[in-house]
């Protein structure tokens, strides 16, 4: 699903550039930020520029800490469209490793079980890919941001209460695997909205009676819209404290 029409990301700022009326900035996310910090650090630079106290601003697509690149900002009017972005397909590409599994899918946390790789190897990973294409259904990461009795999975997770979360409906358009350092393996995926990557490499790791987790994460795309179109949050943020 697309937008009603085609919209096209400010790439050059001036003194002239209306925000209010509506405009659309491609970042690309740093390591470490949430993409709540990347929205305040923005909105605070604008209410800055602008001379105001408050201005709309918000973002089409979480990624999480450890995952970089396109994050989609809205400003002003054009926050009335953030829901028409959030449906569109996106494409990440990112490294696996396999032989172990952590509670977040990811590297946040160290692993909590470790396997044998005797009896795994690339072509045997290779073989299970059909299995994650197309409709599948997904379980969310008990790590994450899906409400369960309105409150965040993640903070029942962190205080080591067990919570049951519901299984949704995915779109895998493609999947395709590349080896890196064995058991690294690189990875590039096109998928639905949201489709959780920590979940399709936790299940991938099972699906070969094993472990894998994320190790590096990057949104390269969201729709018609790319990473290397996007600003670096910093070069953005120079530009809007900039009066000339």
């Amino acid at each position: 699903m697309g937008v009603g029409h085609k919209v096209e990301p400010l790439v050059s700022i001036s003194d002239k550039t209306d925000f209010l009326s509506g405009q659309l900035l491609l970042v690309d996310k740093p390591l470490n930020w949430t993409s709540f910090d990347v929205v305040n650090k923005i909105r605070y630079a604008l209410r800055k520029r602008l001379g105001i106290k408050k201005i709309k601003v918000g973002h089409a697509g979480t990624l999480d800490p450890l995952a970089t690149g396109l994050l989609i900002i809205a400003v002003g009017q054009m926050t009335k469209q953030l829901e028409s972005f959030q449906n569109l397909d996106k494409t990440y590409e990112g490294n696996m490793r396999f032989g172990a599994s952590t509670p977040t899918f990811d590297a946040e946390m160290m692993p909590d079980a470790v396997f044998e790789l005797v009896d795994l190897d690339f072509n045997t990973v290779q073989e299970k890919i059909p299995l994650f294409q197309g409709e599948i259904e997904q379980f969310p990461p008990l790590f994450s941001a899906v409400k369960k009795n309105g409150k965040a999975a993640y903070k029942y997770a962190r205080k080591g209460q067990k919570v049951e979360l519901s299984s949704r409906k995915i779109f895998v358009h493609s999947f395709e695997l590349s080896l890196l350092d064995w058991p690294e393996v690189g990875f590039k995926v096109n998928c639905s909205k949201g489709t959780y990557i920590r979940s399709l490499a936790h299940d991938l790791g099972k699906a070969c009676g094993n472990g894998a987790y994320l190790t590096r994460l990057v949104r390269t795309a969201i729709g018609q819209f790319r990473l290397e179109e996007a600003w670096k949050l910093e070069d953005l943020i120079q530009v809007l404290q900039s009066t000339e």
